[in-house]
């Protein structure tokens, strides 16, 4: 799949000279011209809000659909843009524009027929646009039709002769076709246009590591790259492998460090920095950044093989035994795996050294080169776990779960196919770099991730519960709490001292008044409570404070006498389900506290007690479902209630029954955008891609802010 394409949407300044509608209930002009001004300044999920507006009050224009197309785009939304492209086309099929957009969506997401229709479609009002030439070129050659491929990029250099990117591209395609000196003829005339093209002199220093091994003229070339686009981590990992290539250790360490600072979530940097670390015998160092890498990756079994040797080499031979057995479960015929444990057991004094060098060289014979038995270990959270490294002809970043032209390669070691275990070895520490040196990009742009939400790093989960509280944390694209008609009815009472809202997002309570103030109100109830015949609401009141202040027992035995007092009490059975599951919650986390830690990286399970059988969990839970039943038996038209019981069904793995509960949560609030998301996501953990990712796009349409970074994550 092509990363990014040329697009003409960046200032939009032939659109914004378009007639905008008539003023509808709300002033759709004014809205559109400020969803347009957030677009312009990168505020993506923000404009979509505002497009939203515009669309709920006049449908049937285009322009709208349009305008939330490139910013989903934008968001790496690529089927969400292609399906607001295709709407605003329904409304306007002569908005070129829009042919545009989804033609480039499409070939994001490898629909490449579709956008070739479309590139034509645009072809016929503009027949020789310069970037619609280059992306259909650029379309041909991802179907690998390359003859007319070539025939694009000479119509495209034919009418636009001092298109430097148009040279570049064309030499990407002659490099694909094994055309080595056309690729450095083309190279040579778009440096001659454009001293600047950093892509050439990628494509250069590719040519002389492929073909000729020139790692001193390589180089010189990312040198230069680097100068032009000195902050792209991806670079400074590849020089360091030129520069390790060529002895110079120092060097590349240096480069493998600002990686890092550049960009510390990506693991190719870590990995390689902890094989130079231990050529140099600095056994600590690598074990840290082998850790790092597992924490960042899970289960990689790459960064799992070389931390056994790394252990081995610190003689903690029970925590080197663990990581091999790991390796041979997945792949028992594994050759290398089983000469590794071979001598981890004869430093270990093991007799059972023997059997596994006897395993390892009947297989390194190849009597089993055929088959490589595994099991679905390698399945990790539905990604395949075995791709952990990237080409050695890469440049841009990898990220987790990318399928990568070394994952055939790394399969062959997994295969261990007649090579000896020292061969194999030699192999599974090598270097790593990261993707194509040869990219096709006209120009890298300013990447700023200001706005684009799905580049930020965050830890990926389902959103969680919604609860009553007295705080809550707002956001611009969510300023108000959730609705719930009881919440709303104990609120007009003004029976409680505070206003309940609903939220999913509770601050911490770290202010001393406000502390202060909840202890305070303890004590009025204590007193009330003392001096006057007993109510539901009081009881509730206490708890709630209780509830504020960590107190989980006394809130539960609170709501319990709530309950006792008025037992169709339906936010009392809510609550006490909350705070059933916040104590089991702290209780896990203190357990997990007081566990034992090895000093190495460990994968963590989700679950309410560390540990605990899923039975045990589902035991664990059974109060807190309960409750939860209650609250529907009485209010079945709460959707939160249903939202609540698809999370708690999710941890509990029981996704069937979570798709139920969160299905019939958005029946009942069509733009339940949390409820979307942890639909997607739960399908997404059933292997439904597809399913998966239209509810993640339509959560993040309706201002969920992760949505864009499990899609992308999960479009990889």
């Amino acid at each position: 799949m092509l990363s990014r394409f040329i697009i003409r949407i960046a200032c939009l300044a032939a659109l914004l000279s378009c007639e905008m509608p008539t003023h509808a209930q709300i002033n759709t002009d004014q809205v559109m011209q400020v969803g347009r001004n957030a677009l312009y300044f990168e505020d993506y999920m923000l404009s979509i809000q505002y497009f939203n507006q515009v669309i709920a009050a006049k449908p049937y224009l285009a322009q709208p659909y349009f305008f939330r197309a490139i910013a989903k785009y934008n968001l790496d939304d690529f089927r969400g843009a292609v399906a607001d492209a295709s709407k605003a086309l329904e409304q306007n099929p002569f908005l070129l524009d829009a042919y545009e957009l989804r033609a480039v969506a499409n070939q994001n997401i490898g629909n490449v027929e579709d956008a070739l229709n479309d590139y034509d479609e645009v072809l016929g009002t503009l027949p020789e646009n310069r970037v619609i030439l280059f992306n259909k070129a650029l379309a041909y050659q991802e179907l690998k039709r390359y003859d007319e491929a070539a025939a694009t990029f000479d119509a495209l250099l034919a009418t636009h002769s001092g298109f430097d990117g148009g040279y570049v591209g064309r030499a990407r395609l002659r490099l694909e076709q094994k055309d080595t000196v056309g690729a450095l003829a083309d190279v040579e005339k778009a440096l001659d246009l454009n001293k600047r093209s950093v892509n050439a002199y990628l494509i250069r220093a590719d040519v002389a590591i492929n073909s000729h091994r020139d790692y001193a003229a390589a180089l010189d070339d990312m040198n230069e790259a680097i100068r032009l686009q000195p902050k792209f981590p991806g670079f400074y990992i590849n020089r360091a492998f030129l520069r390790h290539n060529l002895d110079d250790y120092y060097g590349a360490l240096s480069d493998y460090e600002y990686a890092i600072q550049l960009d510390p979530e990506d693991y190719t940097g870590y990995f390689n920095r902890a094989l130079l670390l231990c050529e140099v015998r600095d056994f600590d160092k690598a074990l840290a950044d082998l850790n790092k890498v597992l924490a960042l990756r899970g289960t990689d079994y790459r960064a799992l093989y070389n931390r056994a040797l790394v252990l081995k080499e610190k003689r903690d031979f029970k925590g080197a035994l663990a990581d091999i057995n790991t390796i041979i479960a997945a792949y028992p015929n594994l050759a290398a795996g089983y000469f590794l444990r071979s001598e981890i057991r004869r430093d270990m004094g093991d007799l059972k050294a023997k059997d596994d060098l006897d395993r390892s060289l009947a297989l390194a014979r190849g009597n089993k080169a055929g088959t490589m038995g595994r099991n679905d270990s390698r399945k990790q959270g539905g990604q395949d776990s075995s791709k952990t490294s990237s080409d050695s002809n890469s440049t841009e970043p990898q990220t987790a779960g990318e399928p990568t032209p070394f994952d055939k390669d790394f399969e062959e070691i997994m295969r261990g196919a007649s090579e000896s275990p020292d061969k194999v070895m030699a192999r599974f520490t090598s270097l790593l770099t990261v993707n194509d040196n040869a990219n096709i990009e006209q120009e890298f742009i300013n990447k700023s991730i200001r706005g684009r939400v799905q580049n930020r790093n965050v830890s990926i989960s389902y959103e969680p519960i919604f609860t009553a509280s007295y705080y809550n944390s707002p956001t611009e694209l969510r300023p108000n709490p959730e609705y719930i008609k009881e919440v709303d009815e104990i609120n007009r009472t003004r029976a409680l001292r505070f206003l309940l809202q609903v939220t999913n997002s509770v601050p911490s309570l770290d202010d001393e008044d406000q502390i202060k103030r909840h202890f305070d109100s303890v004590n009025y109830y204590n007193s009330y409570l003392s001096s006057h015949k007993p109510r539901a609401i009081d009881y509730f009141g206490r708890a709630m404070d209780l509830l504020t202040l960590r107190n989980y027992d006394g809130s539960i035995a609170d709501f319990n006498r709530a309950l006792e007092l008025t037992p169709d009490f339906t936010m009392a059975y809510f609550m006490r389900g909350i705070a059933r599951l916040q104590k089991l919650e702290s209780e896990a986390e203190e357990s997990a506290k007081t566990q034992p830690g090895d000093g190495r990286i460990h994968q963590a399970m989700p679950t309410v007690i560390p540990g605990a059988s899923m039975q045990q969990r589902r035991a664990n839970m059974a109060e807190v479902m309960a409750d939860i039943d209650k609250v529907i038996e009485l209010s079945p038209e709460m959707p939160v209630a249903y939202y609540n019981k698809g999370v708690i069904l999710l941890q509990l793995q029981d996704y069937t029954s979570a798709l139920k509960a969160l299905n019939r949560a958005i029946e009942l609030k069509p733009d339940f955008g949390e409820a979307y998301y942890n639909r997607g996501y739960v399908y997404y953990m059933l292997g439904d891609s597809s399913k998966g990712s239209a509810d993640v796009s339509k959560a993040g349409e309706l201002g969920v802010v992760p949505s864009y970074n499990l899609l992308k994550r999960m479009n990889r």
